[in-house]
This record gives structure tokens, sequence and C-alpha cells, in this order.
């Protein structure tokens, strides 16, 4: 086996995975396909609900444990897509295809550097391989859910489009629903207290709101009202005003602090956050991973994008082919030679981080 025959057979898992439906927990025909990868390449697995894990074959429970993870859901493909979101395509040298670049090129990219690693002895780390479900969704059953299952992990690699930069770290998420009262009434009476009116200062408040603390890494936490739901009829002053507020948190607050600034500082009536599990993450850039990294030209970054990181609480490194800019796209896609240099850079930089020079 040939890093080569690891390559191609990667693409060919693709090509299947994108023609196979794998909504975000609808995934279970794609699990089928990454289980018979792991069947053929004789290696022991284990399936919990549409998830696929495996431990590397000499694990050994007195050494540090590293987590290999990328997902085989997808979001459902938006109404702009020119070619079959569920064909393969091969195009002037790009892969075509719904989940291509999110994130099918680095989930099969990183099952085949774990397949390079599963049989070699006497290695610094143990290896764990989770293809999850469920990323698109922030569902119940996918990472966060395989957690208390697997192995405990000290240092994960999270595969995410970065076009194999290292994202060393990645911003939180923080949705709050909030209510701004009025009075409520007939259009056609006086109305001082109109809820939607109230709305304009308070909409002016959270534009020009900033949090005191930046980061290095992630910058500034940025806060965005993204919904504002009011009125039933045309003749009716509603009594209140819902909007939605998304903050993407960097790693000087945790989700809990942010929550509670905007409780204590903001002018709605009401403000409460659907989740706090969502945090920012890191890795310290002296570990073995960045430094490894760094020595093989590859840049640092902090990502404002969500992934599976945010259920992490070990240091996490997001790193994978592809572009998180095609993400979510119209007629997604990712270069054939992007996942071939995403293997190679994987194996690359574990076999200077987990491998031991004397055998």
């Amino acid at each position: 086996m040939t890093q080569q025959d690891l390559t191609n057979d990667a693409i060919s898992l693709l090509k299947k995975l994108i023609e196979t439906q794998s909504f975000s927990s609808e995934e279970a025909s794609t699990a089928l396909l990454i289980e018979d990868w792991f069947k053929r390449y004789q290696v022991d697995f284990t399936r919990t609900k549409n998830n696929v894990w495996a431990v590397n074959k000499h694990f050994d429970q007195n050494k540090p444990t590293l987590l290999l993870n990328s997902h085989h859901d997808t979001v459902k493909p938006n109404s702009a897509y020119t070619k079959d979101p569920f064909k393969a395509i091969v195009e002037d040298g790009k892969l075509y295809g719904l989940g291509s670049n999110d994130a099918g090129g680095c989930l099969v990219s990183l099952i085949a550097t774990f397949t390079h690693f599963y049989n070699q002895e006497n290695l610094k780390y143990n290896l764990v391989m989770v293809a999850s479900a469920e990323e698109e969704s922030s569902g119940p059953h996918g990472l966060n859910y395989m957690l208390s299952i697997i192995p405990e992990v000290d240092v994960a690699i999270v595969g995410e489009p970065t076009l194999m930069n290292l994202a060393v770290a990645e911003k939180g998420l923080v949705v709050l629903d909030a209510v701004v009262n009025g009075t409520p009434s007939h259009a056609a009476h006086p109305n001082d207290n109109n809820a939607i009116y109230n709305t304009i200062e308070v909409l002016q408040w959270f534009k020009d709101f900033k949090f005191e603390k930046g980061s290095e890494a992630l910058g500034d936490v940025k806060l965005t009202v993204t919904q504002i739901n009011a009125g039933s009829q045309h003749n009716v002053v509603p009594g209140h005003v819902d909007l939605v507020i998304d903050v993407r948190v960097n790693d000087a607050y945790s989700n809990a602090e942010i929550a509670e600034i905007l409780q204590e500082k903001s002018p709605c009536t009401k403000i409460i956050p659907r989740s706090l599990r969502l945090n920012s993450s890191c890795i310290p850039m002296d570990h073995d991973l960045v430094k490894a990294g760094i020595a093989m030209g590859r840049a640092t970054y902090g990502s404002p994008t969500l992934s599976d990181q945010a259920v992490l609480s070990c240091p996490s490194l997001k790193l994978g082919p592809g572009d998180s800019t095609r993400s979510h796209s119209a007629d997604e896609f990712i270069y054939l030679n992007e996942i071939e240099e995403g293997i190679d850079l994987y194996i690359k930089l574990l076999d200077k981080v987990i491998v031991n020079e004397l055998k």
C-alpha cells in the first residue's frame, strides 16, 4: 500500500460520499461507506449511531491520544446550483459535488492518514479517528456525543478546509433571543410606546456596542443582529419585537461571560442565550503540532467560522484541504490536487510529531 494508492482510494471514497445523501442526522448511508473503507484496510472500527471511529492497532493507555476528526454530514444544497449536487463531476482538476469541500476532502484525507499510521508500532501518540455526524446542525449525536465514548483526548486535529494552513484558534458562538417591549394598540390611536419604534434605539445600541477585550489570534468579538420579528396585521401595533443576536466570541471571553455582559448592559427587556456550549478554542503556539506545521511553511491564523472544535476542551488545531469560502456555496468543489497535498502534509506533519526516530 503506497501513499499514492491511499490517495487514489481516498478520492474514490469522496466521490461515493458525494453521491450519497447525508444531511445532518441522515448520515446512515455514508457511515456504511466509511465502514467499507475500514473493512477493506482491515482496520478494527466501531459504529456509534452515525459516527464511525477507530483507534490505532497498537493503542497504549500510557501514551497521550491525538484525535483526528472530520464530519460526513452536509447542509442541504442551495437553489443556485447549476450542477447536480449529488453527482461527483470532475472538470479542469476540480471535483464538484455537495460536501466535496466541506468537509469531504478533509474527511477522506484524515481517514487515509489514519490508515497510513494504523499498523505502526512505537508511536509517541495514540491515534483516534472519528468520522462524525451532525456537525452542520450542532446536533446531539455528533462529536460532542462521542467524547464520553472514545478514549480521553489530549489534543486534536479537526479537518475543515483551511488551505492546509494552521487555524490555531477558532471563535465560539452564542446565539441570544432578545425582546423589546411596548404597548399594544390599534394603529389608528396615539401610542408613545410603540415596540417597533423602541427597537430603533435598541438596534443602534447593538450596532455601537463593543466588547473591550480583543485577542491576538481572533481579533474582537463580533456581535450582529440577524433577525427581527414583530406584528401580526397592518392595523395592530405589536406589544413586543423579537430579535436574534449572533455573537462570535474570541478567546478572551467565555460564552457565559458574553451572556452575562449583554444581560447586564443591553437595553432589551429580556435577552436569553440559546446555548453556552459552543466556546472558542485554541492550541498553544509552542505545541509540537504548531511548531511542526510552521517548520513546513504553513501559515497560522485565527478562524472566524465554527466547527466541531467548539465541543472540545483539549487543545485543538483546525487544518484541512480546501477553501472555507467555498463551503455551503453553489457548485461546491475541491481541487483534486488539494486532496493529494492534504494527505501528504497530514502524513508529514504527524511524522514529525508522533513517530519516534528510533523504532
